[in-house]
């Protein structure tokens, strides 16, 4: 087993990690940072980015992370790819355990292993991601101004998503698959007053159809019972809005994370509830997950971790 020692190890890429390791490497603090499973994060997942700013005629996800990538290489991180399968907060040195059993130890952490979009499990899902399929309606919505959109879940993320798509889409089908909202009274008040919704309850996504893109959604409404009926929904686009998993299994309950599993911040800083351990982007943020935001906390993370070294 290969042993190797860093002043700072980041777990996790994307927008913050990416911003971490700059920001690290330019105070010429020795970092290495692991990509994890999905190099550059959910935004390698979507097409043309408008609101990151610095770009008047969007980019695409994908190239976007790879220029932070270039960035963070060209200013001296130590970019690589890999997985940490498991890591050791109990005692300074921290000691990370990667998927071919090098062992880092490091005195400083940042995490900034994200958060992943839940899915219906649906084949389609992944065919059409990218393609009309999308867990971030702030984040896509504007492709789809004056066209038809559905919004998958009953909560008020999915209210959320609904309304703000609303403002944008010509029509909005919201499909629940209780004959209920479980969002708050406020929230069910939104959409329900929002002409261009319409909420489709007792009703699920079975897949989806079209050639080149999203055409439209195969819905079956009271699954399971006599009164039971399949019917196609034409659509543009089919938006996620059931939730997020943040990425923290790997730290076996070592931070304090909060009721949904993200990791609890001091805020406004980034560290955590173990000293010498900071957390940046959508693992300590149930809120806002957008690139900028994430960046922004990535920034922070590394200044935060810098000023605890140099104490």
């Amino acid at each position: 087993m290969a042993n190797e020692k860093v002043k700072c190890l980041i777990i996790g890429s994307g927008p913050a990690g990416y911003t971490a390791a700059i920001y690290a490497s330019r105070a010429n603090i020795s970092n290495i940072l692991i990509e994890g499973l999905q190099p550059g994060g959910q935004l390698t997942t979507t097409t043309t980015i408008e609101n990151f700013p610095g770009f008047p005629n969007g980019i695409d996800g994908t190239q976007l992370m790879a220029e932070m990538r270039q960035q963070a290489v060209n200013v001296g991180a130590d970019v690589r790819p890999g997985l940490v399968k498991a890591i050791d907060l109990s005692k300074r040195p921290f000691a990370a355990t990667l998927d071919g059993n090098t062992t880092i130890e490091a005195d400083a952490v940042i995490v900034a292993t994200g958060a992943s979009a839940k899915y219906l499990g649906l084949d389609d899902e992944k065919k059409y991601q990218g393609l009309g399929v999308s867990a971030c309606a702030t984040c896509d919505g504007f492709f789809y101004r004056k066209r038809v959109v559905a919004v998958v879940g009953g909560g008020d993320t999915a209210c959320e998503e609904a309304h703000y798509l609303s403002n944008l889409a010509r029509k909005v089908y919201m499909i629940v698959r209780k004959d209920y909202l479980r969002a708050s009274a406020a929230m069910q008040k939104r959409v329900m007053e929002k002409e261009n919704i319409e909420i489709l309850f007792n009703t699920n996504t079975e897949g989806l159809y079209g050639t080149e893109g999203v055409e439209g959604a195969h819905l079956v409404k009271f699954r399971g019972t006599p009164q039971e009926e399949r019917y196609d929904l034409p659509i543009d686009g089919f938006f996620l809005a059931i939730g997020h998993m943040p990425n923290t299994a790997f730290l076996n309950g070592q931070l304090e994370l909060d009721a949904q599993g993200y990791i609890v911040t001091q805020q406004p800083s980034t560290r955590t509830s173990i000293e010498g351990v900071f957390a940046a982007g959508d693992v300590a943020d149930p809120d806002y997950r957008q690139a900028v935001a994430a960046a922004g906390s990535g920034c922070r993370a590394a200044l935060d971790m810098e000023r605890f070294l140099n104490q």
